[in-house]
């Protein structure tokens, strides 16, 4: 999924290294949402790099390469925590932005969004185009997911998780958006539509969550994880996991590619 950002809209499906045979068919069937996947890849490297511009690990890229950032992802550290949460995320926002601009030929607007409803400042209509997150979120679950369906083990286990948390954050800051109607702008009407907030605030509240990431283990049973440290608590489906202490970014390791 990495390698979508590098190759942008000149994606080639048969010739994407460490794709699924699933994230090929789909790649192969809805060629548009490769092209906004790959768009969308370029903005979270950027937001992930704009995050960790201030520190040893700096989100740096690597060419061509097919995971993009090297051997620090072989590591199940917090940072690949952060990169698995960031490029989910990243995938929903491009994919639920391009269903607004009617960019892609499977969704549009948020068809749900009808009607009248209400809020705390009393009823209103729905109008405009509601940004339709819920698309995005079901599409980027299944395309990115699959290749981690297709193992079962420790690392598959916390990208999945990891994943989840990148989805749910941008659905975080969906915010109700108002327009207003009436005798010199009375606000006697209003219509409202559902949109995503700007995706630095995706990116600072997963940058919180770095800060806050939990060190795991795995069950006993292999479905779920444990707190490695007793005297912290456990984890919730909003806070980034990891396994494994993070390098000393500052030392050179030959052996590991640092």
């Amino acid at each position: 999924m990495l390698y979508i950002g590098a190759l942008g809209a000149r994606v080639i499906c048969d010739n994407i290294p460490g794709l699924v045979n699933k994230q090929r068919q789909l790649c192969q069937r809805h060629p548009d949402i490769m092209q906004s996947i790959g768009e969308g890849a370029k903005e979270w490297i950027r937001e992930c790099q704009h995050q960790f511009r201030h520190h040893r690990w700096n989100c740096s890229t690597l060419d061509r390469d097919h995971t993009v950032f090297g051997r620090v992802m072989l590591r199940s550290s917090r940072e690949a925590a952060f990169v698995y949460a960031v490029s989910s995320a990243g995938v929903v926002y491009a994919l639920t932005r391009a269903c607004s601009q009617g960019e892609l030929k499977t969704c549009n607007c948020d068809p749900h969004k009808r009607g009248r409803a209400s809020d705390d400042r009393g009823d209103f209509d729905w109008g405009g185009c509601s940004d339709n997150i819920n698309y995005g979120i079901k599409f980027a679950k299944v395309f990115i997911d699959a290749k981690e369906r297709a193992v079962r083990d420790a690392r598959a286990l916390m990208n999945l998780h990891n994943n989840r948390c990148g989805r749910a954050a941008v659905k975080r800051f969906m915010k109700l958006e108002c327009k207003c109607h009436g005798v010199s702008g009375s606000c006697a009407l209003r219509t409202c539509w559902m949109a995503m907030a700007d995706f630095r605030k995706t990116g600072d509240y997963l940058r919180r969550k770095y800060n806050g990431a939990i060190e795991v283990t795995m069950n006993q049973d292999g479905t779920g994880f444990t707190v490695a440290n007793k005297a912290f608590r456990k984890p919730t489906k909003n806070d980034l996991v990891y396994f494994e202490n993070s390098p000393d970014y500052c030392l050179q390791d030959k052996s590991a590619g640092w």
